[in-house]
């Protein structure tokens, strides 16, 4: 299957009113749908968390509500692979479409929700829908920028993806205070409609040539892969929530994943054109970025799920005062990342994504060593610190392996160090929720967990004892987090390859 660009570059091209309209002016339109798709994207991952009481009060099912996050999560992450893959053979343009335009059949679906239940499904429905987007998105903004241009759109995304992530929360108490829960999802549909109508106006992918008469997709592989993911996330996701971690439950899940991992490499060594090919993991470079990004979004858990109830219960801030604290970080990491070629085009892809990770271990470890109870702007000043060395960490990478692949296999590329990010942020949710609960259930003689730490935010005031087990074990996930970033620059050391094999565009 040969490369190929979509045509809206370097062209003119007539408008319906006669005008003429520059190549130029079309990619800025794909631009706007990117950055809208990205914006729902990352506000639906969100959105929902500050409206979970008037929900359950209006729908009931408390004792199931969490799958409201994990079903969307899971949904998402097993389905990024799949759509990389598709993109590479039917095209970015129809796949973006067909993705947005299930997210948006499953935020309708969603408002019209009768149960608890019920929204659950259909929320299931929107993140498989959000798989293409999430995936797409950033392969598409590779596929319209040269490799000197690639940090502009990138760090767009990123600005737009940080600022959607940390308004969600917000706009959904604000949606379900003063209007209906149901306006969270109903908002979708126009912002996603418009992204829908530029992308069909104004993108347009060459036809390209490929080698069989008709693609094949490897359907097969692609169940294998869903039910796989979908089963071993589960397990990360309930695990020590729903149910102890060693129970029935859990050893079930998890040997039932280890069965279908052989099923998926059995299944993809015999398909024609598998959904996850070896050779993402045979290239030192792809497999050295999809180890490292793993790391990241496993270090990412510490901040985003750990924080708030450290600056709640510790500095005893209110909420809106948490959640500025922890959103700083949105401010350094796209400007470190629109920074940052300055720094790789010097140095080399591998050898800035090093540095961010070096600089994020030792933020990441000085937050244990911050005075008790501390005062609010010296996490601040961490976080801040952060942002900028993530931004010096991710993008470079991104960038990295999207111009070491033809554009036959930049979709599946993407997808896999994505889906690799995203597994991450599974796994360390579990991880450090299980060293976080472990710490405190040492610290208060079991009499207690981070659930019940943060129930008791909304009764009154944090009583000393437990004030202090909370940062003893918010510094033990810093603690983890840091040994992530510190494995991540192990990993691009010794495996990645000091320069990335980088294609002529």
């Amino acid at each position: 299957m040969g490369d190929a660009r979509p045509a809206i570059r370097g062209t003119d091209d007539t408008d319906d009113s006669g005008g003429r309209r520059t190549g130029t002016d079309r990619r800025g339109a794909v631009v706007a749908a990117l950055m809208l798709a990205m914006g729902l994207a990352a506000l639906d991952s969100t959105i929902v968390s500050t409206a979970v009481p008037q929900i359950v009060a209006d729908l009931g099912g408390f004792s199931i509500f969490s799958w409201l996050f994990s079903g969307y999560l899971l949904a998402v992450t097993v389905t990024l692979p799949v759509y990389g893959k598709l993109s590479d053979t039917f095209g970015r343009k129809p796949v973006l479409i067909a993705g947005a335009a299930l997210f948006l059949l499953g935020s309708l679906l969603c408002a019209l929700a009768w149960n608890m239940a019920a929204l659950i499904a259909f929320r299931i429905v929107q993140g498989l829908g959000g798989g293409a987007l999430q995936g797409t998105v950033q392969t598409l903004a590779a596929d319209l920028y040269p490799l000197e241009e690639r940090p502009k759109i990138q760090s767009k995304l990123s600005t737009v993806w940080a600022v959607s992530a940390v308004a969600g929360p917000a706009v959904g108490g604000l949606l379900a205070a003063y209007a209906d829960w149901r306006w969270i999802f109903l908002v979708n549909l126009p912002v996603g409609a418009v992204a829908v109508w530029l992308l069909v106006r104004h993108l347009h992918e060459p036809q390209r040539e490929s080698v069989a008469p008709r693609p094949r997709v490897d359907w097969a592989g692609a169940l294998a892969v869903f039910a796989c993911g979908g089963v071993l996330l589960t397990a990360l996701v309930q695990g020590g929530v729903a149910w102890p971690w060693f129970s029935w439950p859990s050893i079930a899940l998890l040997g039932t994943g280890v069965v279908l991992i052989a099923v998926v490499v059995l299944v993809e060594r015999r398909a024609a054109e598998p959904i996850m090919p070896g050779w993402v993991w045979r290239r030192r470079t792809i497999a050295a970025v999809n180890l490292a990004l793993a790391a990241l979004g496993l270090l990412m858990i510490a901040p985003t799920v750990f924080l708030p109830t450290y600056a709640q219960s510790v500095l005893d801030l209110d909420p809106i005062t948490a959640g500025f604290v922890l959103s700083v970080w949105t401010l350094s990491w796209p400007v470190s990342a629109a920074l940052s070629q300055h720094v790789y085009r010097r140095i080399g892809f591998r050898n800035t994504a090093m540095l961010g990770a070096f600089a994020a271990s030792l933020t990441l470890l000085a937050f244990p060593f911050l005075p008790y109870p501390g005062a609010a702007w010296q996490p601040t000043v961490l976080m801040l610190l952060l942002g900028g060395a993530l931004g010096l960490f991710q993008l470079p990478l991104i960038i990295g392996v999207q111009s070491t692949v033809e554009w036959s296999e930049r979709g599946t590329a993407t997808a896999s160090i994505l889906f690799c990010r995203q597994t991450g942020q599974t796994v360390g949710a579990a991880v450090f929720g299980a060293v976080a609960n472990g710490v405190l259930a040492a610290r208060l003689g079991g009499a207690g967990d981070l659930d019940s730490v943060t129930r008791a935010l909304d009764a009154g005031p944090v009583v000393e004892p437990v004030r202090r087990a909370v940062a003893d074990a918010v510094h033990a996930v810093y603690l983890g987090a840091a040994c992530a970033a510190a494995v991540a620059f192990v990993v691009l050391l010794l495996l990645a390859p000091r320069k990335f094999p980088v294609l002529r565009d």
